[in-house]
């Protein structure tokens, strides 16, 4: 990661704040007075973002040393020091709230994420994030499921083409079914040569237009695990190359196993950055 390319948002994170106005630090810590501080782990969970929030630490104010004490990606115990800060005290307490932010939110979802993964061990589905991130923030986030061993769908609209419903409604032909599928994947393959081709589907019947018409992916939207096992024997029976299946939507850590063992080999979660709760953490002076 180019954690350069972060500073516009580190710098609006601490204009929010106001860190350089703390009325309270400048009222209380004397100048010239030193902290040394560690930002401990409430809760288990799978650090992320330490090489952000030490730039954090640094455009504050370069005289601040952070010291990382866990690598990104690991799980982390209640009570863990993840990372040191020393240096100037009224400078620890200013930007202590804007890095436990950053630290929190990211770790927050390489540990759902972990979760997730955790579930699907032993099947051949892997974990897949979506475009529902929080604006600003989606390179972020997306980093932050593979710190937790998810993988990523696309970035953005330009990445991989994804045939919606939407876009068969809006098809400039009056092709209708199966038909419309077919010729909505030829004009992709034909305007977006190379690019990896997804169709998304709601019911068997669908699954197997989607089919016949050769994309590399099927999505299987809002459909039981029961529907992802039909769906998964016709692909099976289809002589040929096959597309992958990917199983989306309602999907919680309660029923991501079912789709795994269902024969998905996506599953794909909107909750991994959208309803990620941010990993409980604190920073605690302790000289």
């Amino acid at each position: 990661m180019d954690w350069e390319r972060f500073d516009w948002l580190i710098d609006r994170a601490l204009e929010e704040d106001r860190a350089r106005q703390d009325v309270t630090t400048r009222a209380l810590v004397p100048p010239g007075r030193r902290a040394e501080a560690e930002v401990r782990a409430g809760a288990e969970g799978v650090a992320c973002g330490l090489p952000l929030v030490r730039r954090v630490a640094a455009r504050f104010d370069p005289h601040l040393e952070f010291q990382e004490c866990v690598r990104e990606g690991e799980r982390v115990r209640p009570g863990a020091v993840m990372a040191r800060l020393s240096g100037p005290a009224a400078s620890v307490l200013s930007v202590e709230r804007t890095i436990l932010n950053f630290l929190g939110r990211l770790s927050g979802v390489a540990t759902l994420t972990a979760q997730f993964v955790e579930n699907v061990k032993g099947t051949k589905a892997r974990i897949y994030d979506t475009r529902k991130t929080t604006p600003g923030w989606r390179e972020l986030e997306k980093y932050a499921v593979r710190c937790g061993g998810g993988c990523n769908h696309r970035m953005n609209l330009a990445d991989q083409a994804l045939i919606k419903d939407n876009h068969l409604a809006l098809l400039s032909t009056r092709a209708q079914g199966p038909q419309a599928v077919h010729e909505a994947v030829e004009k992709v393959r034909a305007a977006c040569p190379g690019l990896e081709v997804e169709v998304e589907v709601q019911n068997l019947a669908e699954a197997e237009a989607a089919l016949a018409a050769g994309p590399d992916v099927i999505m299987l939207d809002n459909m039981s695990p029961q529907q992802v096992r039909e769906a998964a024997a016709l692909t099976k029976a289809k002589p040929g190359a096959r597309p992958l299946l990917e199983a989306s939507g309602t999907v919680t850590l309660a029923t991501v196993r079912d789709y795994g063992e269902a024969g998905a080999d996506r599953i794909s979660i909107g909750a991994l950055t959208h309803s990620a709760p941010a990993l409980n953490l604190s920073l605690e002076i302790v000289g």
